[in-house]
């Protein structure tokens, strides 16, 4: 495949291509008509934006045609897409939009209700699929690529400006240009072998990162279609992939553990799909796709901001992400000093037996790709500490060098002086089979340090059994004796953010003080009883006795 130095050569080459390119419901644009159409947006922005102006655009859709439209368009036009969240509400969403001074925002009229009564002034709104929007693009239906351009069309040029999904402050928006992305999508299609072929389904949500360097970008590096899905769905993920003929896919979060707590059946290994491509699924989820469905999961990782990647190789061990790439320079440190931590020791069972010291954060002490946010010196800042990139990751490294992700520094719980890894404890507890996904998170102990808690999403048909949970943990050989959660909470649906992530700071929030039912384990000796109103009434006691403060209420 020949090497592209930015999007909008990528996008420019497509013209004069009558094969498939969009598929969306009944609609199909060839890569002819994208290009055309991308031309024609292009120069509609560029008489749209004002003067003097940043040439930057927002756009808040769900999984529509218009949105690779627009992607190409901002490509072509030198214009970066500021992907806005539409789960972010009144002054958040507001606050979204402004701060990256986009002059012109598009939209749909199923996100309306969620501008009504915003100030956004200055910004131009665009509702796609009405007379209104057909009437601006009408004069410029002969554009062609690079007749009209808002900004110099180069690497350097900024092409994406994605939130990131951070636990604490307003999101923060990652800048990418055009050579990252158009680097990214060239060597994810090399990786893969994606053939032009190929179609690509978009389930995850556009606005995010992951949607487009990762499913968007290689389709449009090798010529290959994309079908999209306005919004993941579980039930409907099959029946799209055999309609669109889709063979590749891309998944965040709890995503896979959903697509497998769907009723099984006899055809679920009749469909096109090979690979699919993520992060967080874990070993036990990819096993069970893999034997259920046929399709090979590939767990990658990347930080949102490009600062560091990890890709699985052939040998890499299971758990493990894989090694860093020999130009990289990632280390696994203590996140206060900065010193390398000791190598990761296990027993004959699999079990981590030096995690308090093992465990830390993820950093690149190389050149990385990082490219800062926009407008936010403070993040750049902490983010490049020392002069390294800090991922906020925590990892751990075996002796032979490869590194296991052990979740977000904010996940990190320290149980009787010992410090602990949710993601550790989540690969554990997704062995059960009754679990159709697992979420753990610490809560405050009455004394000091935290308790584990897990949020529980059972299988159809499946009720908690304390005594068979008990038994499983029992029988985990990899379970340390302080990994037994404490609280067990039994959800209907696990709560996810709007990139299908787990929505971990509502959980910590509410804690064992939650609308479900929990159960606990109040001596610590895997005897699990429902938390009512006494118990509930005795725990508080504690905390009131010791001055500490419970989650939730």
């Amino acid at each position: 495949m020949e090497s592209t130095g930015t999007v909008a050569e990528l996008v420019r080459r497509q013209w004069g291509d009558h094969r498939p390119a969009v598929k969306h419901g009944p609609t199909v644009l060839t890569h002819h008509q994208v290009v055309e159409g991308a031309a024609r947006r292009a120069a509609l922005l560029a008489d749209l934006l004002p003067a003097g102006s940043e040439p930057h655009l927002g756009v808040l859709l769900d999984n529509t045609p218009e949105f690779p439209l627009w992607l190409s368009a901002a490509a072509l036009a030198g214009a970066a897409v500021a992907g806005i969240n539409p789960t972010r509400r009144g002054p958040e969403l507001a606050r979204d939009i402004l701060h990256t001074e986009a002059r012109v925002l598009i939209t749909e009229r199923a996100h309306l209700p969620l501008l009504a009564g915003l100030e956004l002034p200055g910004v131009r709104v665009l509702v796609t699929g009405t007379e209104a929007y057909a009437e601006l693009l009408t004069p410029y239906a002969g554009a062609r690529p690079g007749d009209a351009v808002v900004a110099p069309v180069s690497r350097d040029s900024r092409m994406l400006l994605y939130f990131t999904s951070g636990s604490t402050g307003a999101p923060k928006a990652a800048i990418c240009t055009q050579g990252r992305l158009a680097a990214a999508g060239q060597s994810l299609a090399g990786h893969f072998g994606v053939r032009p072929a190929d179609v690509h389904y978009i389930c995850m949500p556009m606005f995010h990162g992951n949607a487009v360097l990762a499913d968007w970008a290689p389709a449009l590096a090798a010529g290959a279609a994309v079908a999209l899905r306005p919004r993941f769905s579980a039930s409907g993920f099959l029946d799209d992939v055999r309609a669109y003929g889709a063979t590749y896919f891309t998944y965040v979060g709890r995503a896979v553990q959903y697509l497998l707590a769907t009723p099984e059946r006899p055809d679920d290994r009749d469909h096109p799909l090979r690979l699919g491509f993520g992060t967080e699924a874990g070993a036990v989820d990819a096993a069970r796709f893999r034997k259920r469905f046929g399709v090979e999961l590939v767990e990658g990782y990347g930080s949102s901001e490009g600062g560091a990647a990890l890709q699985r190789t052939p040998g890499t061990p299971p758990g493990a992400i894989g090694r860093a790439a020999p130009a990289d320079d990632l280390a696994v440190v203590d996140p206060e000093t900065g010193e390398e931590r000791p190598s990761a020791r296990f027993d004959a069972g699999g079990r981590l037996l030096n995690g308090d010291e093992a465990i830390g954060e993820l950093v690149n002490r190389g050149q990385t790709p990082f490219e800062g946010y926009w407008r936010n010196p403070e993040a750049d800042a902490e983010r490049g500490r020392r002069g390294w990139y800090w991922t906020g990751d925590l990892f751990y490294r075996d002796p032979d060098g490869f590194l296991y992700f052990a979740g977000r520094t904010d996940d990190r719980l320290r149980v009787d002086g010992e410090n602990l890894a949710a993601a550790m404890i989540e690969n554990i507890l997704a062995r059960w089979d009754a679990a159709a996904a697992v979420a753990v998170h610490a809560v405050p102990d009455p004394v000091t340090g935290d308790q584990v808690m897990a949020a529980l999403a059972l299988r159809e048909g499946q009720a908690f059994d304390p005594a068979a949970f008990a038994a499983f943990l029992r029988a985990q050989p990899d379970l340390g004796t302080k990994m037994a959660p404490r609280f067990v909470r039994i959800v209907e649906e696990m709560p996810v953010t709007a990139t299908n992530k787990v929505h971990r700071v509502a959980l910590r929030r509410e804690g064992f003080r939650c609308p479900d039912p929990v159960w606990w384990d109040p001596a610590g000796e895997r005897e699990y009883v429902p938390l009512d109103g006494e118990g509930l009434t005795g725990l508080l006691a504690r905390y009131a006795e010791h001055g500490t403060r419970p989650p939730g209420g």
